[in-house]
């Protein structure tokens, strides 16, 4: 017994109160009506109408199950409009990652364009130097610098970012010299950003050729901000993205060094699962950042 059609039935009996009125509403015969109306009482164990060749009346169970079916039908009705809607009209929750320095210079003034634009939906925002599990931490959408990884997802560039050598004016008053060759870095203190180069290891760049140089240092951070201030402090050489040091490099406080040996650009990739059934909030912030992030990166 399908049990959604023989609650409709039940309802319709009961709102035309008549079983052939109701079999015409519902372009039914009558003897399909009578059938589903029996198979309910079976199957419920109780006599929903009381019936007589002129009349059918809800018995007290049936008044009571009426009410539980109108509720569950009414349910049913609205997860399928909410459903519809959401196919044109982006609402709900979209939990969203980003680096943090990035996330506050560039994602989170375009998420704020966005959201006076879909007010309907919500954006859970998480600033994190940290790579994260999409799946297992439920998050929608993540924006991440460098080449993905992990094929079980989707990744879609929206520019690229530089990466710069940089140092304190300070450490070079005190070493006496500026670097002029990235082997020189090896026996020099550097400031390592492990969102970089989790190993120590920095990949420049030679006319095209990469150049991998272990560097060491008594400071190891996870975390942008902290490195980049251990750098000004003069503790070492540091390798960053360039939105994490333009402000210090435009006060004077950092300098790029070694541009001619500057690593290959990072591709900022939006990142999220496969999925042929996208929620179309999901999808409409992904078009959005496509266009809105990458005319910011470029201005």
């Amino acid at each position: 017994m399908d049990k959604l059609l023989a609650m409709t039935v039940f309802v319709k009996i009961a709102d035309e109160g008549s079983l052939t009125a109701a079999a015409n509403k519902l372009g039914k015969s009558l003897p399909s009506v009578v059938r589903m109306l029996a198979s309910l009482e079976s199957h419920l164990q109780t006599r929903l109408f009381n019936r007589t060749t002129r009349k059918i009346a809800l018995t007290e169970e049936g008044r009571i199950y009426l009410e539980h079916c109108r509720k569950i039908l009414l349910d049913i009705v609205e997860s399928e409009l909410e459903l519809s809607e959401e196919k044109t009209i982006p609402h709900g929750m979209i939990t969203l990652t980003a680096p943090v320095r990035f996330g506050e210079m560039y994602v989170a003034p375009s998420v704020t364009r966005f959201l006076k634009k879909y007010p309907d939906v919500k954006i859970n925002l998480m600033l994190l130097d940290r790579v994260v599990n999409l799946l297992d931490e439920g998050i929608d959408l993540a924006i991440r610098i460098a080449h993905l990884e992990d094929s079980s997802m989707v990744a879609k560039s929206v520019g690229l970012i530089r990466q710069v050598v940089c140092v304190s004016p300070a450490l070079l008053d005190e070493l006496g010299c500026i670097p002029q060759y990235p082997k020189e870095l090896s026996d020099l203190p550097c400031v390592c950003f492990s969102g970089i180069s989790p190993n120590s290891i920095w990949h420049l760049n030679d006319r095209g050729k990469r150049i991998d140089i272990k560097v060491d240092g008594n400071f190891i951070c996870n975390q942008a901000k902290t490195s980049v201030d251990a750098c000004i402090a003069g503790l070492g050489f540091g390798l960053f993205y360039n939105y994490q040091v333009m402000p210090w490099i435009d006060s004077g406080k950092l300098k790029i060094i070694l541009n001619q040996y500057e690593p290959e650009p990072q591709p900022i990739n939006l990142v999220y699962p496969h999925s042929r059934l996208m929620a179309t909030r999901v999808r409409t912030l992904v078009d959005w950042f496509s266009h809105d992030l990458h005319s910011s990166l470029h201005e």
